[in-house]
Formats: C-alpha cells, structure tokens, sequence
C-alpha cells in the first residue's frame, strides 16, 4: 500500500484528544460515574490518553477499562487473517455508569457493535458513548460517534493506518492506497 495523505500528526492527535476530553467532561457534568473502555488495541492506548487528559483537567483519575472483541465479531469465521485474541481488562463494575467506548477509526460500525455486545456481558451501564479519533464513513450499521477527532471521508479504495507512539511508531494517521486487485 503506498500512503496517499496524511490526514493528522501529533499535535492533531493531541489538540483532537483534549478537545473530545473537554467534550466528555461538558456532556457528562463532569466526571461522577464516568469511566473510559479502550477497544483493542489502538483504542485502548487513546483511551489512557483521554483519562491523562480528563485527569490534567479535572484532577480527577476515570477508571479506564481494555477489550478485546474477537470473540464478538461477525465476520470470525470469514477472516483470511486470525486475529490472536487479545486480553480484556476491565477491572471496575460497568452496572450503571456512563462507559465511553473508544476507538482509533470508526468505519462500519460493525466493530462497535461487537463492543457493544461484549461490553454487556459485563453489566449493564448507564449508558454507552462513543469517541474515535477519526470517522471515515462507509456506516453499514446506524452507529455514530458522540465525540469525534476528525471526519475524514474515504472512498473503499482506500484504508486508514493509525500509527501510535505507544505501538512504536509516531504518532500519526495516514490514508493509504489499496493496491489494485
């Protein structure tokens, strides 16, 4: 795949992720009840980073929860690549708070769904909110992000890469184009 445009950088990651904290913290009246749950992998390392945030602005610590939807997916069992299963860590009751659900690129929403869906066996919050770095379009599902970094419409042609400093790269978001066939 050769990369056709950078789209945000660092400090567009950083403004984006402070603002969606800020937006978090106004929508929610603050931070009681409030907890964060990172979608593996790349959302759980924005998810750290909102709850630094939320904490540098309230001085208040949001729980901050991991999980892992392998199990949850529709498309398991068609996948060319098997994705190990991943680790959920969510070590805080989710019965009755307000769970934000993040995510590095909402796409489909199909991953949402199974987020959803896997977040449920833990309890039932109050409510589910969504933030994601960048929405890309492309809805097959009636999901939309509460919080979003950046709308960069995207044609199917075309892919996403979320670089990450946590995952040893820089932090960057890159559109890419498919090879063809």
């Amino acid at each position: 795949m050769k990369i056709k445009a950078k789209v945000m950088d660092k400090e567009g990651m950083d403004r984006a992720l402070t603002r969606i904290a800020h937006e978090i913290l106004e929508r929610n009246h603050g931070t009681a009840g409030l907890a964060l749950v990172g979608i593996r992998t790349g959302g759980v390392h924005l998810a750290r980073r909102l709850s630094e945030n939320i904490s540098k602005i309230e001085g208040v610590d949001v729980p901050v929860g991991a999980l892992d939807i392998t199990m949850y997916r529709d498309d398991i069992a068609s996948r060319k690549r098997k994705t190990p299963m991943g680790k959920t860590e969510i070590n805080f009751s989710v019965a009755g708070m307000t769970i934000v659900l993040v995510d590095d690129v909402l796409f489909t929403g199909r991953t949402i769904r199974a987020a959803m869906d896997s977040l449920m066996d833990f309890g039932r919050p109050k409510s589910i909110q969504l933030a994601v770095l960048l929405d890309r379009g492309h809805k097959e599902l009636p999901i939309t992000a509460d919080y979003v970094g950046k709308n960069v419409p995207t044609s199917n042609k075309e892919a996403v890469k979320v670089r990450l400093a946590e995952e040893g790269g820089k932090d960057e978001v890159l559109i890419m184009e498919k090879a063809e066939g």
